[in-house]
C-alpha cells in the first residue's frame, strides 16, 4: 500500500467517525421535531424519550445487539455469535470494531426513536424504556445484521441499501404502526357516536412549529453523515451529497404544491414531513442513483406522504402525531423498491451497467433480478419486525401497560410522569387538553357518600360570598351565579350533566389554582420547588329558573370522587343581566332565541 493510499484510508476513517457524529446529532432533530408537533405539556417527556433512546441503546447494544449484527461468526447468514471482546480484550476491540460499534449505535438509536412520535402524549414513559431497550437488544441488530454484515443471506444476495431506508426507517415505521395501533388514539382525537363509529376526526395542533422545522433543518444536515458516511472515494461521496439534497428539496415542493391545489393553501407541516420523507426515500440507493433518480423519488415521497398520512389519520383512525408511518414506513418501503429501478450501479450482482431497461436501455430480466432481491429484502425485513413488535408491545401491555391514565393523559406527561411543572419554566402556558365526548352520567341513584376516601363535606365546599339577602331585580326575580372548579378530566361528565336539568349556557376557562394541600411538590434537580398550581376548568353558569340546589347537586354528582383535588363549587347573589345582542335584560336575558 503506498501513502496516497495509506492517507486515503486515514482521511475516509476520520470522516466515518465525523458521520457517525452527524447522526448522533439527529436525536436532537427528532426531538426538536416531535416536540414541536405535540403539546407544550408532553415536551420534556418528548425529550426524555429521545435521550434515553439512544443512552438505553448504548448498554444493549454494548452487551448483545453489536455481536448479533456483526458477529464475525453467523449462524447461517442469520444471526452473529455476540462476544464481550470489547471488556475482555479492549485493544484487540479497538483495532478492529470500535469504529464499527460507534457507527452501527448511532443508527440503532435512530431507528429506536423514530417511534417516539407515533405513540406520543399518552404512552407509560416506563413501557416505552422497555419496548427501546428490545429493538435496540433484538431486533435492529438481527435484521440489519443481514444486510450490512459480509455474511449476512441479504448481503449476499445483493440487497441495495446503503444507509438504511429499510434496516432503519422501515424497521422504525413499522414499530411505530404497531405502537400506535397497540397504545390507541389521544383523547379527543376522534370523536365516536353510541355505535363506535367515529364521526369527527379532531386536529390535535402541535405547540410550536418553529421548534418543529428546527427539528427538520437538524436533521437535514445530519442526513449527510447518515448517508454519507460509509462512502469509499471523493466521488462517490459528492454523488451521495448531490441525491441527498435533490430527493428532500423535490419532495417538499411537490407537497407543497400538492397540499396548495388540495386545501387551498400549502401546508407547513405536512412539508417539513415531506423534506424527512425525501431523505429516508434516497436513503437505500443514495450512492448509485443519478440526479434523474432522486429527483423521481423526490416527487414519489412528495406524494406519498400526503396520501399515506391521512389515509391512516381519516380512514384508518390510527392516531400518530408526527407522521412517524407516513415518513418512514411508507416511504422506508418505498425507497428501498426504488432502489431497484433507478439504481445505475450494481456491480455487487455481477451485473454490468444500468439495470432496468425501461429507464437506463439494459435487459429487463436483470433489472426484474435487482428488483426481485429489494422485493424479498424488504418484506423479510418488515416480517420479522412485525412479529417481533406486535409480541413486544402486546407483552408490555398485558403486563405493565402501555397507556397512562385519563387524567395523567389530559394534565400532561411532563408533570405526572416526571415531575416537570412545565417545560418552558418562566412562560405562562395555558394547560391544553381535548377531551372526549364519552363520560356516562352519574345515575341518580348513586350514593355519593359511599366509596370515597374523603366525605363529600370534605370533598366539595359550597361558599355562600355574601350574608345579605338577594339583590333586588329589575323584575322580582332572584339571578344567582354559580362558579365550579373541577378536575379537566371531568369536564364532560360536568357540562352533560348541566344540560340535563335544563343549563343551556355557560361559561368554560382553563385555570391555575391550589387548595389547602398547596398544590403537588415537585424537584428539581433534587431541589424541592415552590409549591405548584395544578391546571383546573372553571364553569360559571348563571340561573333564575333552574333551583341553585339542583345545580350543585348535580355537579356534586358529576365531579364526586372522594379524593382532595375534587374541586370546589361557589354561589354568588347576580344583580341583573343584559344579553348585548337584544338589549334584552333580566329573566329574558338568560333565554335561547334566535
Amino acid at each position: 500500500m503506498n501513502v496516497t493510499e495509506i492517507v486515503t484510508n486515514e482521511v475516509f476513517g476520520i470522516w466515518f467517525l465525523i458521520g457517525a457524529a452527524l447522526v448522533f446529532f439527529m436525536q436532537a432533530g427528532f426531538a426538536m421535531l416531535e416536540a414541536g408537533f405535540c403539546r407544550a405539556k408532553n415536551a420534556g417527556n418528548i425529550l426524555m424519550k429521545n435521550l434515553m433512546d439512544f443512552c438505553i441503546g448504548t448498554v444493549c447494544f454494548m452487551f448483545l445487539g453489536f455481536g448479533l449484527m456483526m458477529g464475525e461468526d453467523m449462524i447461517a447468514g442469520f444471526v452473529g455469535i455476540p462476544n464481550l471482546n470489547m471488556f475482555t480484550d479492549f485493544s484487540g476491540f479497538m483495532e478492529t470494531n470500535a469504529s464499527s460499534f460507534v457507527f452501527n449505535l448511532v443508527f440503532c438509536a435512530t431507528a429506536a426513536t423514530i417511534v417516539s412520535g407515533a405513540m406520543a402524549e399518552r404512552t407509560k414513559f416506563s413501557s416505552y424504556c422497555i419496548y427501546s431497550a428490545i429493538l435496540s437488544l433484538i431486533v435492529y441488530p438481527i435484521e440489519a445484521g443481514w444486510t450490512w454484515n459480509p455474511s449476512g443471506w441479504l448481503a449476499n444476495l445483493g440487497f441495495i441499501d446503503f444507509a438504511g431506508s429499510a434496516c432503519i426507517h422501515t424497521v422504525g415505521g413499522v414499530a411505530a404502526l404497531i405502537g400506535a395501533i397497540m397504545v390507541g388514539p389521544r383523547i379527543g382525537k376522534y370523536i365516536r357516536d353510541d355505535s363506535g363509529k367515529v364521526i369527527k376526526v379532531n386536529a390535535i395542533q402541535g405547540h410550536n412549529i418553529p421548534i418543529g422545522a428546527l427539528g427538520c433543518f437538524i436533521l437535514w444536515f445530519g442526513w449527510y453523515g447518515f448517508n454519507g458516511a460509509a462512502a469509499t472515494s471523493g466521488s462517490q461521496l459528492a454523488a451521495i451529497f448531490l441525491t441527498t439534497t435533490i430527493a428532500p428539496a423535490v419532495a417538499t415542493v411537490t407537497c407543497m404544491i400538492f397540499t396548495w391545489l388540495k386545501n387551498g393553501k400549502p401546508d407547513v407541516s405536512m412539508c417539513i414531513n415531506a423534506s424527512l420523507a425525501g431523505l429516508v426515500n434516497v436513503t437505500a440507493g443514495c450512492h448509485c442513483i443519478d440526479a434523474l433518480g432522486a429527483f423521481a423519488e423526490g416527487i414519489i415521497s412528495g406524494i406519498v406522504v400526503v396520501l399515506v398520512v391521512e389515509f391512516l389519520d381519516l380512514k384508518l383512525h390510527i392516531d400518530d402525531p408526527v407522521g412517524a408511518c407516513g415518513v418512514h414506513l411508507a416511504n422506508g418501503i418505498i425507497g428501498t423498491l426504488c432502489a431497484g429501478l433507478f439504481a445505475t450501479n450494481t456491480s455487487s450482482l455481477g451485473v454490468d451497467g444500468p439495470i432496468y431497461a425501461l429507464i437506463h436501455g439494459t435487459s429487463f430480466s436483470d433489472g426484474m433480478k435487482v428488483f426481485g432481491v429489494q422485493a424479498l429484502g424488504i418484506t423479510a425485513i418488515v416480517a420479522w419486525t412485525s412479529v417481533l413488535m406486535t409480541i413486544t408491545f402486546a407483552v408490555i401491555k398485558k403486563v405493565h401497560g402501555l397507556r397512562v391514565s385519563r387524567e395523567e393523559e389530559i394534565e400532561g406527561l411532563d408533570p405526572t410522569e416526571h415531575g416537570l411543572p412545565a417545560a418552558y419554566a418562566g412562560f405562562s402556558m395555558r394547560p391544553q387538553a381535548i377531551v372526549e365526548m364519552a363520560d356516562v352520567m352519574v345515575p341518580s341513584n348513586v350514593n355519593l357518600s359511599e366509596g370515597g376516601e374523603v366525605p363529600v363535606a370534605e370533598a366539595f365546599e359550597v361558599t355562600n360570598v355574601t350574608t345579605v339577602s338577594p339583590l333586588p331585580t329589575p323584575d322580582g326575580r332572584r339571578y344567582t351565579k354559580v362558579e365550579i372548579i373541577c378536575k379537566e378530566a371531568k369536564l364532560d361528565s360536568l357540562k352533560k350533566s348541566l344540560m340535563g336539568i335544563g343549563i343551556t349556557g355557560m361559561t368554560v376557562a382553563h385555570v391555575l389554582g391550589c387548595g389547602t394541600q398547596k398544590g403537588r411538590q415537585e424537584y428539581y434537580r433534587g431541589v424541592p420547588v415552590e409549591a405548584s398550581l395544578l391546571p383546573k376548568i372553571r364553569v360559571d353558569i348563571v340561573v333564575s329558573a333552574v333551583p341553585v340546589e339542583k345545580v350543585i347537586e348535580t355537579a356534586k354528582a358529576a365531579l364526586y370522587t372522594g379524593h382532595i383535588g375534587d374541586g370546589k363549587i361557589f354561589v354568588y347573589n347576580v344583580e341583573n343581566v343584559v344579553k348585548i345582542r337584544t338589549g334584552e335584560v333580566g329573566f329574558a336575558a338568560l333565554q335561547d332565541s334566535k
